[in-house]
C-alpha cells in the first residue's frame, strides 16, 4: 500500500518536528524566567541615576547639558535610531512588528528632509537595516543571553558622541517592551535629548543637594551618560525578555499545529487503509461468487 506507506513517513516526520518545537518551548521557559529576573534587577539602578541627576540638575538650574538640551541653534539634519532585536529567530512576529515601527518613523524623519543612522543590536535587526539601506555606524550582535554592559558601551558610545558633536539632532531607542508573558509592545521612544518627564524631581516636595566632589557639572556629566547608557541596556533586557516570552508561545503554537497535523494525517491513513482493505475483501467475495 504505497500511499499508506506516504502518509505514515509524514506522519513520522510531523512527529520529529513537534519533539523538537516542544522542547525549544520548554527551553524558552526555562531561559524566560532567568531573563525577567535580569530585567528587574535593572530597574532599581537607572531609576536611582535617573532621582540622583533630576535632583542635581534642578539644584543647579544654570547648567545645561547636551543631553538635556531640547533645541539647538544649528540643525544637523540628522536623527539616529538604537535598534534592538533578538539574534535568533523563530519568536513570531516580535522582530517584524518592531522594525515595522523603525520603518514608518525613519520614513517620517527621511520626509521631513533629515538622513537615518542607525545602530544595530541584534543579528535580525542589522540583516534588516542593510537590507533596508540605512547608514550603519556600528553593530552589536551575539550578545548571548546574559548581555554585559561593556559590549554595548561600544557601539552605543559613537551615537552618544555624535549627538554631543551635534551631527545628531536626536536620537530614538527602538526596542519590544515586555508588558507580560504573552504581550510584548514594540517601542520607538526619544532617548535624546532627554524628555523632560525624565528629569523630574521626586515627588513630595522634599529638597536636597550634595557637596560635590569634584564640581556639580562633571558629576551631572558622568551620571547623564551612565543613565543613557542604563536607559539602552534596559532595553536590551527587555527585549531579551520578550524573546524568550515570545518564543514560548511562539513554540507552544507549533507543537499544537503539529499535534492537529498528525491527527488528520492518521484520519487520512485509517480512511485510506479501510478502503483498502474493503476493496481486497470485495476482491475475494467476487472471486469466491464467480467459482
Amino acid at each position: 500500500m504505497a500511499v499508506g506507506k506516504e502518509i505514515r513517513g509524514k506522519i513520522k516526520s510531523v512527529e520529529n518536528t513537534k519533539k523538537i518545537t516542544k522542547a525549544m518551548e520548554m527551553v524558552a521557559a526555562s531561559k524566560m524566567r532567568k531573563a525577567q529576573d535580569r530585567m528587574r534587577a535593572a530597574r532599581p539602578y537607572s531609576e536611582k541615576v535617573r532621582s540622583i541627576t533630576a535632583n542635581l540638575a534642578g539644584a543647579n538650574p544654570e547648567y545645561t547639558h547636551a543631553f538635556m538640551a531640547q533645541a539647538k541653534d544649528v540643525q544637523a539634519k540628522a536623527v539616529g535610531f538604537i535598534v534592538v532585536t533578538t539574534d535568533k529567530g523563530l519568536c513570531g512576529g516580535m522582530n517584524t512588528n518592531v522594525l515595522r515601527q523603525v520603518t514608518q518613523k525613519a520614513r517620517e524623519v527621511e520626509q521631513a528632509g533629515n538622513r537615518v543612522e542607525a545602530v544595530a543590536i541584534g543579528n535580525k535587526g542589522l540583516g534588516f537595516l542593510n537590507r533596508m539601506g540605512m547608514k550603519l555606524v556600528s553593530q552589536a550582535t551575539q550578545l548571548g543571553d546574559t548581555p554585559h554592559l561593556d559590549k554595548l558601551i561600544g557601539p552605543v558610545k559613537v551615537m552618544l558622541d555624535a549627538y554631543q558633536e551635534g551631527k545628531l539632532d536626536a536620537v530614538y531607542l527602538c526596542y519590544t517592551k515586555f508588558i507580560n508573558t504573552m504581550k510584548q509592545e514594540p517601542m520607538v521612544e526619544q532617548l535624546l535629548p532627554l524628555p523632560a518627564k525624565h528629569l523630574e524631581k521626586d515627588a513630595g516636595g522634599i529638597s536636597w543637594d550634595y557637596i560635590y566632589e569634584p564640581e556639580a557639572q562633571v558629576v551631572i556629566d558622568e551620571l547623564l551618560v551612565r543613565y543613557v547608557e542604563a536607559l539602552v541596556y534596559q532595553a536590551v533586557a527587555e527585549n531579551l525578555a520578550s524573546e524568550q516570552s515570545a518564543r514560548m508561545v511562539a513554540m507552544k503554537a507549533a507543537s499544537d499545529n503539529a499535534g492537529s497535523v498528525i491527527s488528520d494525517l492518521k484520519l487520512v491513513y485509517n480512511k485510506t487503509r479501510q478502503a483498502a482493505i474493503t476493496k481486497e475483501l470485495s476482491e475475494i467475495v467476487s472471486g469466491a461468487a464467480a467459482v
